[in-house]
């Protein structure tokens, strides 16, 4: 046990801040699809995320743009046209994914394996 004081969770683990920004809900694939397609409008992203509802898409990608992972380029013209691409910080993201993508090929299917047998040892347990 330590002395009484505690660590900010933030400095405990430091990569909790990036997880928080990068992994939260709607904000991963909308950066993939803009990062694997390029320059969408809104319509095109809600086409390609379609469990997205316009509300919180528009919420996300506000967000995303705040924190400059994802730019956002209105065009005056008739009728208004906005597109949404992923920044260069937001880019540098790319090899993250990747790695994720490769560990999820490789391990996804001994994730629900372990899934099942936890499963199935709970059940046959009794209650806790």
């Amino acid at each position: 046990m330590t002395s009484g004081t505690t660590t900010e969770p933030e400095l405990a683990c430091p990569i909790a801040p990036v997880v928080d920004l990068v992994f939260s809900r709607w904000t991963t694939p909308i950066l993939w699809a803009l990062n694997e397609y390029g320059r969408q409008r809104f319509v095109e992203l809600a086409r390609r995320i379609t469990t997205i509802t316009p509300k919180v898409l528009t919420q996300r990608l506000r967000q995303l743009e705040r924190d400059g992972l994802v730019v956002r380029t209105y065009h005056a013209e008739v009728p208004p046209r906005v597109e949404y691409e992923i920044s260069d910080l937001g880019r540098s993201l790319a090899p993250l994914f990747a790695h994720l993508a490769e560990w999820s090929a490789a391990n996804l299917d001994k994730v629900e394996r372990a899934r099942q047998e936890h499963d199935a040892t709970q059940r046959g347990s009794g209650p806790q």
